[in-house]
């Protein structure tokens, strides 16, 4: 399955974790993904998996996952070796990309699976073409762009549900104001990784 060159075909993803760093032993306890075909949302992904071990009251409270929940779940291992199979074939898109794609590695790794695509971030790329957000947190990006939602955060579909609709604005945002209507992929990692000075020069020569 060959991967599209193009940002409005990709699949946005969220990772719901036992805290901060798979280096300091945490794990992944949800993933959600939404699937985007020319910026229409066409597949959904959400599964809880338990980690081997109790998870903190902080993340039970935070995520509103309780350990409960995850006594019902499958493996790690059984739900990202199908998560692996849905993400083939297509580039990826986190909110703080980074923190995901280190789950997401650290978990393949371990199953001996991978990915074909690459990363790219809302995150990074709010704070390049929405200077002017004083927050570029996801909940405060929501509110700032006046994304409908309801009011869950921190649950792993629901973010990147949220996380697809902010990617769809900032392309919206490369059409209405530098002329890019179809812009790639890879433009978009550009963004991300431009000095926040330099942005507007560099799409106003891409445009």
């Amino acid at each position: 399955m060959s991967i599209s060159p193009f940002a409005h075909t990709v699949t946005i993803l969220d990772f719901e974790t036992t805290g901060l760093s798979p280096n300091q032993g945490d794990r992944a306890i949800e993933i959600g993904a939404v699937k985007l075909e020319n910026g229409h949302i066409v597949d959904r992904f959400q599964r809880l998996m338990t980690p081997g071990f109790r998870v903190s009251s902080f993340i039970e409270s935070y995520t509103g996952i309780t350990n409960n929940m995850l006594r019902e779940a499958d493996d790690c291992a059984v739900v990202m070796n199908e998560f692996a199979d849905f993400i083939q074939g297509s580039n990826l898109v986190a909110h703080n990309a980074s923190f995901d794609k280190k789950f997401l590695d650290a978990e393949l790794e371990a199953i001996g699976r991978s990915y074909d695509g690459e990363f790219a971030c809302t995150l990074l790329n709010s704070r390049r073409i929405s200077q002017q957000a004083t927050s570029h947190k996801l909940g405060d990006l929501v509110r700032y762009h006046q994304i409908d939602n309801d009011g869950v955060f921190h649950r792993a579909l629901a973010d990147a549900e949220m996380t697809a609709k902010l990617w769809l604005i900032q392309l919206d945002i490369l059409n209405y104001e530098y002329g890019i209507a179809l812009p790639r992929f890879s433009l978009l990692q550009r963004i991300g990784k431009t000095p926040k000075a330099s942005v507007a020069k560099m799409l106003s020569e891409v445009s």
